[in-house]
């Protein structure tokens, strides 16, 4: 991505509606394993850390971000949090569960990085991630957060369905879709790059709207798929 990205994540992060509604439906997500155990957990492509307070409720989490200004934001912001570790490198340790949130999407041998977390989970580990979804949606907002691509269901689980057990894969952002589709195309037809506007959180009362219809699906997710969404959701266990 590019850096004024990373700096407008780390100042949004924590109270803009997208952030705060996808993380809550990330935990519940997590919380549905029903795991007893602490779980050992890479967050894979942390970028500004949105996730790691909330993935610190399951276990130790080792945090993964490629982006070097940003990983020295997050060395001093949990430096004194032992569940917390700051990777350099990704080590040959084994996991429970790997949290991909948003960034297979800018890596351009997806397959690859799907197949090499194989290796670093534990027996019936799980990969749990999330991506942008439909083609017709890709726009100035995917090429300045430098995104090889957005998803559908079909080309995600071709991904993963030979070596993972695909136990859940949902359209999310399902009660958004026509405006923010509506908005995306009226904003590609002016050639608006709207970045800045789409990642800045709104005024109070506006962004508590939208976060409270966003985290509404999570009530949703447990029981069914959605048919469509602005992004999709998908967690899968490794497959011995």
């Amino acid at each position: 991505m590019e850096q004024s990205v990373y700096k407008r994540h780390i100042y949004n992060e924590r109270e803009h509606w997208w952030f705060s509604a996808r993380r809550e439906i990330i935990n519940s997500i997590i919380q549905n394993l029903k795991s007893k155990k602490k779980l050992s957990i890479l967050d894979f492509g942390a970028g500004s850390g949105t996730n790691i307070d909330m993935l610190c409720k399951f276990g130790n989490v080792d945090v993964f971000e490629k982006n070097n200004k940003t990983k020295l934001y997050l060395k001093k912001k949990y430096k004194n949090i032992k569940k917390v570790k700051i990777l350099e490198k990704i080590p040959k340790n084994k996991y429970d569960l790997i949290l991909a949130a948003d960034v297979v999407e800018h890596i351009k041998d997806d397959k690859k990085i799907i197949n090499s977390f194989l290796s670093h989970l534990n027996e019936k580990g799980y990969v749990l991630i999330t991506v942008p979804a439909f083609k017709f949606l890709f726009s100035s907002k995917d090429i300045a957060l430098k995104h090889f691509r957005r998803y559908d269901k079909k080309n995600l689980f071709k991904l993963f369905k030979k070596k993972y057990l695909v136990k859940k894969l949902s359209y999310f952002n399902f009660f958004l879709f026509l405006p923010i589709v509506f908005s995306i195309i009226i904003l590609k037809f002016k050639n608006s790059k709207f970045i800045n506007y789409a990642e800045t959180t709104p005024n109070v009362i506006l962004n508590y709207i939208l976060k409270k219809i966003f985290i509404f699906e999570k009530n949703f997710l447990q029981f069914i798929n959605f048919p469509f969404g602005v992004s999709i959701l998908l967690l899968a266990q490794k497959n011995d």
